[in-house]
């Protein structure tokens, strides 16, 4: 499709509308909003559902991202943008997207009508209450057929924009998958902070003596703080040229205020307050001075998803010990055990083939389910992948399998906290826990966090991609290395994406739901079930797979509906 001036807008449209908590709407009379002085109105090609979609649906206005932006942008450019949807406003689910400009604005210019993009959904220079802004949840997504974006909020600081070019000759579906792939990938590809916060803000509790050169080398390796609140019956050692300011105990100080969070002590209690502290993307130093907790220790382990919050500790009473075993990034290491849990799902079906085809040397890849059916369908992608590449891969269900293993890095794919706890006692020394399913800001759950800390295990977790990984994941596609539409297990049209969220939440598919705005009647179509349904497209299908083919067979049987 070449470019174009114009084109002729409906003044509604067709969307799936979230309006509450758990309440999804097909609305067949949605306006399609005409674009402001600086806005791009899209015209959706392809949308995938995800499990975010789900969670979004259950928290509706908690969940951290359907929050109000708080700083990063004029107020008042965020009133001029009708499709900004924060807190208890309607909005419309759907991030894993490739789109059409439809559409500009008279003062936009980089973007023309006939462009096609994928859609990058992360702004993370916008941030919310326990987040940042992003697309499909508190700025309306792609369940519709045509989405307004604004320049101002799609144009990072560094003036990169968050629709990425992308050619005609791939399938929208495979270039819409790059999202949840790069998702994939950036779990992996994500640096560490691997020091104190330079000129940041830290916390100190010592229930514990401390021994007065342990900050002089702590703050010589690892960079020096701006300003130390220090709680303690015992003096604070001579700190020149840091602002130190006493506490008489944690409750008088700000929850979620401190970059760098050091404990000298072993009480599980105050360990629990001090958690409360540690502010977004924030490093809890636990300093157990030979002591124990003696029991297990409610850790936000939702945070470490959503607020980039990293826990690390020694036994010993030198904090620098614990700052040596934070790894660079968050990828394989050669020879590591691999157990990817809830690997039958389709986002736990990329990371075990993404583990298998990276080309770490030595990595053996267990695959856990307790759907027989899934795992059937994962093995049959990923077992002649391995066979490829020389890598161990061994699918089980831990309900009627036992395994004998412990691992060096485990994938928690569900969103069951209890997953965690239960990783770090399958967990060898100086394991890596990668919370990667989507687990509530504000959820906890009890850890042995002796055993994490005797164990040196490191708790890493990232949520949504950055641009690099969408581009990264993209170059794959484009090169043909990569066919991300083998994730491809049901289509639909937007009459049918209700349907598909509810089989997303009962686990119905094993696979990804690739929904197309344009095929209105199209219901939930199983690729299984396609021969029956509509053969001329089940033809059209490579062993079963999905590819550009089959979707541009099924753009024209639904043109003119």
């Amino acid at each position: 499709m070449k470019a174009q001036s114009k084109v002729n807008l409906p003044q509604t449209q067709h969307a799936v509308q979230l309006v509450g908590p758990d309440e999804l709407v097909l609305n067949k009379s949605k306006e399609v909003f005409p674009p402001g002085p600086h806005q791009v109105l899209c015209k959706v090609e392809a949308v995938g559902l995800c499990f975010s979609d789900l969670k979004l649906l259950k928290q509706f206005s908690s969940h951290a991202r359907k929050t109000e932006i708080v700083s990063g942008i004029d107020p008042g450019i965020l009133k001029e943008i009708p499709s900004y949807a924060p807190a208890d406003i309607p909005t419309v689910p759907g991030h894993e997207a490739v789109v059409r400009i439809a559409e500009v604005g008279p003062g936009v210019e980089s973007f023309k009508p006939g462009q096609r993009y994928l859609v990058e959904t992360d702004y993370r220079w916008l941030p919310t209450t326990g987040s940042n802004a992003s697309f499909g949840y508190n700025f309306e997504g792609a369940l519709q057929q045509y989405v307004l974006m604004d320049e101002r909020v799609i144009t990072s600081p560094e003036g990169d924009s968050m629709l990425i070019p992308v050619s005609e000759g791939l399938s929208a579906s495979a270039i819409a998958l790059v999202e949840p792939w790069a998702c994939v990938e950036d779990a992996y590809a994500t640096k560490e902070r691997r020091r104190l916060k330079q000129d940041g803000r830290m916390l100190v509790v010592a229930e514990t003596d401390v021994a007065d050169d342990v900050f002089a080398k702590l703050f010589n390796l690892y960079d020096r703080p701006g300003q130390i609140t220090w709680v303690s019956k015992f003096a604070a050692p001579p700190l020149p040229d840091i602002a130190i300011t006493t506490a008489a105990d944690i409750s008088k100080i700000a929850g979620a205020a401190y970059d760098d969070v050091i404990y000298f002590g072993s009480d599980a209690n105050t360990a629990e307050a001090l958690f409360e502290k540690v502010a977004p993307q924030g490093l809890v130093n636990i300093v157990l001075c030979g002591g124990e907790f003696a029991s297990d220790v409610v850790t936000p382990i939702g945070r470490v998803h959503y607020g980039g919050v990293r826990i690390v500790g020694t036994t010993g009473p030198d904090p620098a010990e614990s700052m040596a075993c934070i790894p660079e990034t968050g990828e394989v290491r050669a020879g590591d055990k691999i157990n990817v849990v809830g690997a039958g799902g389709p986002m736990g079906t990329m990371h075990v083939i993404r583990n298998i085809c990276q080309g770490v040397g030595g990595v053996s890849v267990f695959a856990a389910d307790i759907d027989e059916d899934r795992l059937a369908v994962l093995s049959k992608l990923a077992e002649p992948l391995a066979k490829k590449n020389n890598i161990s891969y061994e699918p089980y269900n831990p309900k009627t399998q036992k395994i004998e293993e412990s691992f060096d890095y485990t994938v928690v794919m569900a969103p069951i906290p209890e997953l965690v706890s239960t990783s770090v006692k399958t967990a060898e020394k100086g394991a890596v826990i990668n919370i990667f399913a989507g687990i509530p800001a504000d959820v906890t759950t009890k850890i042995d966090l002796d055993a994490c800390i005797e164990k040196q295990l490191y708790f890493i977790g990232t949520s949504g991609s950055v641009l690099e990984d969408m581009k990264r994941v993209l170059a794959k596609v484009e090169s043909g290395r990569l066919d991300t539409d083998v994730s491809v297990a049901a289509v639909c049209g937007l009459d049918g994406a209700g349907d598909g969220i509810r089989a997303v939440e009962k686990r119905q598919i094993a696979g990804k739901i690739m929904v197309y705005p344009a095929c209105k009647g199209l219901g939930l179509t199983e690729l299984s079930k396609l021969k029956e349904k509509i053969p001329e497209i089940a033809e059209c299908l490579n062993e079963g797979m999905w590819n550009k083919k089959a979707e541009e067979v099924l753009l024209k049987a639904y043109q003119n509906s």
